[in-house]
């Protein structure tokens, strides 16, 4: 079992369009990286975010923003909030188990990319769309965070021991 499978495996039946990113998807891809939290790059539409939202909610998340969640899925909403409040991800929290989900808004690759381009992982009987190591990279070196120079460069091996493999 991993973290978040009971959330993955919601995703996947009810069809719901994302890719992992961040560092879980560091884990997937083959490094070894301590993360409490789970990125997910989504389609932004306004039907994808409400399932996502209503998934997040039935399993016992919220949100830290003084906000209706379901506001992620109304497309006016979400833009007033990119454009005014300058939101890069929105995030939903399970108080007491130390979980969270953010859903990144603002990426240097689209959903569009990242999914033409994803590893597919299989784990406990179900199908992970996983980011690509390349498109993973792009997003760590526009993140810039040290975490993300560590990531890089494990993910720069990883690479590397795939072509030789």
């Amino acid at each position: 079992m991993i973290i978040y499978e009971d959330i993955l495996r919601e995703f996947q039946k009810q069809k719901v369009r994302y890719v992992l990113v961040g560092g879980i998807a560091v884990n997937l891809l083959g490094s070894l990286r301590s993360t409490a939290d789970m990125d997910i790059l989504v389609e932004m539409t306004d039907t994808n975010l409400a399932k996502i939202a209503s998934i997040l909610k039935k399993k016992g998340y919220r949100v830290k923003q003084p906000v209706d969640p379901m506001g992620i899925a109304d497309s006016k909403k979400r833009e007033d909030w990119i454009k005014n409040k300058h939101m890069k991800a929105f995030n939903f929290y399970k108080e007491n188990e130390f979980k969270e989900v953010d859903i990144i808004i603002e990426s240097p690759i689209s959903f569009e990319e990242a999914k033409d381009n994803a590893v597919r992982v299989r784990s406990g009987g179900i199908t992970i769309p996983v980011v690509s190591i390349d498109n993973l990279i792009k997003m760590k070196k526009d993140a810039g965070r040290s975490i993300d120079k560590l990531d890089m460069e494990e993910l720069r091996k990883i690479k590397k021991l795939k072509r030789a493999g």
